[in-house]
C-alpha cells in the first residue's frame, strides 16, 4: 500500500468497513465520486447528475465529490484521500486507462467496492474493481462513420481530433471510426492530432491543420462535442463553410452541438449519455443487496442529425 495512504489510514483503520455485511449496517453510507475533470459540459452534467441523485437519496447516503483537475497523479491522491475519509464505496471516472492502479490496489486491499464510470481502466473487473458503466465507444464511432459513409458517398479526406492521450474512449473511438471505413477506400484520413477533448485546444489544433491542408478537408471527425466546435469555429475563420464546403461529425450529444446541427453547421452526433447517477445508485444498491453485477453494463445511446435535433435538444445538456 502507498505509504500516503498508509499514514492516513493509521488512526482511522479500526473504524473502516472492510466488507458489504458491514455497509449494509451503516445507517449512512458515505460514498466516494473521484471525478476526472469539470471543465467541460459533459463532466458538469455527469457531475450534477451523480450529486443529484444522491441527494434524492439522502437518507441512505452521503456522496463525497472530488475534481482531479485533469491530472492522473491527482486522482490517484483524491482516491487516497476518499479512503482515508473511510468511504464505504467508489464511483472512479478515470482520466487515463493506465496509471490508477495505485488506486485501484488501495482500494482492492481495503475491500472497498469500486465501479468504473464512463471510461475504463487496467484491471479485471469482479478482481480490481466491481463493474464499469457507460456507453460503447466503439460502437458510438462506427455509427458516425457510417453516417459520414453515407452522407459523402464513401469519398472524404478526413481530419480527425483525438481525445486524452491514454484513454479507454479516445483508443475506442479511433478505433471503431478506422475499422469502419477500413473497407472504403475512398475514405482518408489526412491528419490526426488530439485536443484533450478541448473546445479551446480543438480551435488551435484545428488552424494549423486548415495552414498545411486547406480545402482539402472535406470532413472533420472529433471524439467529442467540443472539439467538434473548436474545429467549426478555426475553419470558419478559414473562410470554409460548415455544412457545405465540409462535414462535421461528432459524439457526445451536447446542446450546443445539437444547436449547431440546427443551424446546419455541424452534421451529426452519437449520443454518449452523462446521466449516470441513477444507473450508479442503482448499481450500487444491487451490489449490496448481494446480486451479480455484469462486469460491463452499457448504456443505450441515441444519434443526432438533421432529422432528429430540434426534436431532443431540449432535453440534452
Amino acid at each position: 500500500m502507498p505509504r500516503s495512504i498508509t499514514r492516513r489510514l493509521a488512526l482511522t483503520a479500526p473504524l473502516l468497513l472492510p466488507s458489504i455485511s458491514c455497509i449494509r449496517k451503516k445507517t449512512k453510507i458515505v460514498i466516494g465520486f473521484s471525478q476526472m475533470e469539470n471543465n467541460n459540459p459533459w463532466r458538469i452534467a455527469e457531475t450534477n447528475s451523480m450529486k443529484q441523485e444522491a441527494a434524492k437519496r439522502h437518507s441512505t447516503y452521503e456522496l463525497i465529490v472530488t475534481d482531479a483537475q485533469g491530472q492522473t497523479s491527482k486522482q490517484v491522491s483524491d482516491v487516497e484521500d476518499l479512503i482515508a475519509r473511510r468511504v464505504s464505496a467508489l464511483f472512479l471516472a478515470p482520466r487515463e486507462y493506465e496509471g490508477l492502479s495505485p488506486a485501484l490496489d488501495s482500494a482492492k486491499e481495503l475491500k472497498i467496492p469500486v465501479f468504473l464510470i464512463d471510461r475504463e481502466a487496467a484491471g479485471k473487473a469482479g478482481e480490481d474493481y466491481v463493474s464499469f458503466l457507460g456507453s460503447d465507444f466503439i460502437q458510438q464511432a462506427r455509427r458516425v462513420a457510417e453516417w459520414l459513409i453515407k452522407h459523402t458517398g464513401g469519398k472524404a479526406s478526413i481530419v480527425e481530433l483525438t481525445g486524452t492521450p491514454g484513454s479507454s474512449v479516445a483508443r475506442d473511438r479511433s478505433q471503431g471510426f478506422l475499422e469502419c471505413i477500413a473497407g472504403h477506400p475512398g475514405m482518408r484520413i489526412i491528419a490526426s492530432q488530439t485536443a484533450d477533448f478541448s473546445r479551446a485546444t480543438a480551435q488551435r489544433v484545428m488552424e494549423n491543420i486548415v495552414q498545411a491542408k486547406g480545402k482539402e478537408i472535406t470532413a472533420v471527425y472529433a471524439h467529442n462535442d467540443e472539439m467538434a466546435l473548436g474545429a467549426i469555429q478555426a475553419l470558419k475563420a478559414a473562410g470554409l463553410r460548415p455544412g457545405m464546403d465540409f462535414f462535421v461529425v461528432s459524439v457526445d450529444g451536447e446542446k450546443a452541438a445539437l444547436q449547431s446541427i440546427i443551424l446546419g453547421e455541424m452534421s451529426a452526433t452519437a449520443e454518449s449519455n452523462p446521466r449516470f447517477g441513477p444507473l450508479a445508485f442503482d448499481t450500487l444498491d444491487k451490489f449490496r443487496r448481494g446480486e451479480k453485477i455484469p462486469s460491463k453494463i452499457i448504456l443505450e445511446d441515441k444519434f443526432f442529425d438533421a432529422s432528429n435535433a430540434r426534436e431532443f435538444v431540449d432535453q440534452a445538456y
